[in-house]
């Protein structure tokens, strides 16, 4: 359930563009009234705000906006006017071709994103990038940056039709998935990875909670400790996300967020990907998930941990406490 708030009556994206227009206007930038508008509108309401924002003007609302913010207020409102799949490709991009290379948030957007998700993903990723060589997009850019079982589980991800409709999982073949990554983990000297990869990057979600369900019922111990023991760095992260996503994605946000903000200084990059790519996808039920995790409301830990315009535009995506 999403937590965007938009009016009741639906606006006018003219009205909208014209009224953005006019907070770059004069010294400085009415960033406030930039917030105002864009952190409460939709996606499709977006859209329209920027055709009518290059019709009247000219000019790419994206770039005058680059032009007149600043700072993480910036980068939030730069990703969240772009459509999700735009938005996804510019965090892929930027992760994988940015000044310092962030594997970690390469492979949560591919390895927490459906089937269907991934393949526009792909295709706003060569639109808007191309890709090196012979301009073959975000699988040529992965199979660069990432190595290994690491690369192989994300090309698989990125490739493989999995199933992702209403489902009555066949629990005899989760436990056959579950039997298969026990002698593949596990019950042998060392690691059959290829096993780990083709399980995680072919099964449903479903059935991958399955899966892990049926792990623990034959061999008392979770699949999730499993995978922890038998594999590491990246590449046990993108198996561990495959995994804490298909039992429970706003878990999973929630624990990201939570480690985002905790200690001393907050990971920015994280919570601007996290709360702009949730924010009209699941971020209620992450909020319900954050609050009963760590006792404490995921807008006081926003309010905390940032200030001033970036402050309120996240807050205006997360939404009330209800």
């Amino acid at each position: 359930m999403a937590s965007l708030s938009v009016p009741p009556v639906p606006t006018d994206p003219r009205r909208d563009a014209i009224d953005l227009h006019r907070a770059f206007k004069g010294f400085g930038c009415d960033a406030t009234a930039v917030t105002a508008i864009l952190a409460h509108r939709d996606a499709s309401q977006r859209a329209l705000i920027r055709r009518h924002y290059a019709a009247v003007y000219h000019q790419d609302l994206l770039h005058r906006l680059a032009a007149e913010l600043s700072g993480h207020h910036k980068r939030a409102v730069l990703l969240w006017v772009l459509d999700p799949a735009s938005r996804d490709a510019a965090v892929l991009h930027q992760a994988l071709n940015g000044d310092v290379t962030d594997m970690r948030a390469a492979t949560e957007v591919v390895c927490s994103r459906t089937p269907s998700q991934l393949l526009v993903v792909r295709q706003a990723y060569l639109a808007r990038f191309g890709g090196g060589g012979g301009g073959g997009g975000l699988e040529h850019d992965v199979a660069v940056r990432a190595s290994g079982d690491h690369q192989r589980l994300l090309l698989a991800y990125l490739r493989s039709p999995r199933y992702e409709g209403p489902e009555v999982v066949d629990m005899a073949a989760a436990a056959r998935d579950a039997r298969e990554l026990y002698r593949a983990g596990e019950r042998r000297l060392g690691t059959d990875e290829r096993t780990f990869i083709r399980v995680f990057s072919e099964r449903s979600a479903a059935h991958m909670a399955a899966v892990a369900a049926a792990y623990h019922h034959m061999y008392d111990r979770s699949l999730e400790k499993a995978v922890k023991s038998e594999t590491s760095g990246n590449f046990g992260f993108g198996l561990l996300t495959i995994l804490r996503c298909a039992e429970s994605p706003a878990k999973y946000f929630a624990k990201v967020l939570h480690e985002a903000m905790k200690g001393l200084g907050t990971n920015d990059t994280t919570l601007i990907r996290v709360v702009t790519t949730r924010a009209e996808v699941d971020m209620q039920y992450i909020k319900a998930e954050y609050h009963r995790s760590y006792k404490r409301s995921l807008a006081d830990a926003v309010h905390s941990e940032t200030s001033g315009n970036y402050r309120t535009f996240l807050l205006s995506l997360v939404g009330r406490d209800r």
